[in-house]
């Protein structure tokens, strides 16, 4: 099943896109759009984490507002407000955490380019998240607080991505592991930005993406 949710978010309401396994329950996992917005990518994400046996949802940062047009896309992403999409966030966490279709009381968080930055930067808001995947992130005005972290990250990178190359996703994995926290990241050859987005031929790398959805169900399984 999957369907557009309402839930709250502090003191007001934000809304989301749910997609939940066929039968029982299973680990949450949040979601995190592109700069894109909650677009048909997204969505097919969640049903995809659903026909695994997992809860997703993916809550809109742009509150009804998506594009095609990378123009429109950067501005959308810089006149996010970061207050708010914390509150979104952390409303969405909590939303899927008290789900009955939700096991336990942790979710996980994994977030695509400027969702990438913005699933570390949940992860360090919110104790709940109990396992964080990262894709290629990034987000000028995002800076986390990586000493708040609890959660584990696990991050996806590729070798050609010009926006998030492969030494600042060096350098993010080792600023974890010097706060004392736990990190794998993993950087593919021939793959560049946006590399798990099969709606877009000119960046989709089918071989890193598969790699790296095999590896991110594991790791939820493990730690979820």
């Amino acid at each position: 099943m999957a369907e557009r949710v309402s839930f709250p978010s502090n003191g007001g309401t934000s809304e989301g896109y749910l997609a939940l396994p066929d039968r029982g329950s299973g680990p949450g996992v949040i979601v995190i759009q592109e700069w894109w917005g909650v677009v048909p990518h997204i969505e097919d994400v969640c049903r995809r984490f659903a026909a695994e046996g997992f809860a997703a949802l993916s809550p809109d940062l742009y509150h009804g507002e998506s594009t095609t047009s990378p123009d429109e896309a950067g501005k959308l992403m810089m006149a996010l407000n970061i207050g708010q999409a914390e509150k979104d966030l952390r409303g969405a966490v909590q939303y899927l955490v008290n789900h009955e279709a939700a096991q336990g009381d942790r979710v996980g968080t994994v977030g695509f380019c400027m969702g990438g930055q913005l699933s570390l930067f949940a992860a360090t808001k919110n104790p709940a998240v109990g396992a964080c995947v990262v894709y290629y992130g990034i987000h000028p005005r995002v800076k986390p607080d990586l000493s708040a972290l609890r959660a584990p990250v696990l991050g996806f990178f590729g070798e050609n991505d010009v926006l998030v190359t492969p030494e600042a996703a060096r350098d993010l994995e080792a600023r974890i592991r010097g706060a004392g926290k736990t990190a794998e990241f993993h950087v593919y050859p021939g793959a560049g930005h946006a590399f798990f987005n099969d709606t877009r031929p000119d960046a989709h790398h089918p071989k890193a993406a598969a790699d790296s959805w095999d590896r991110m169900l594991a790791f939820y399984r493990d730690r979820l």
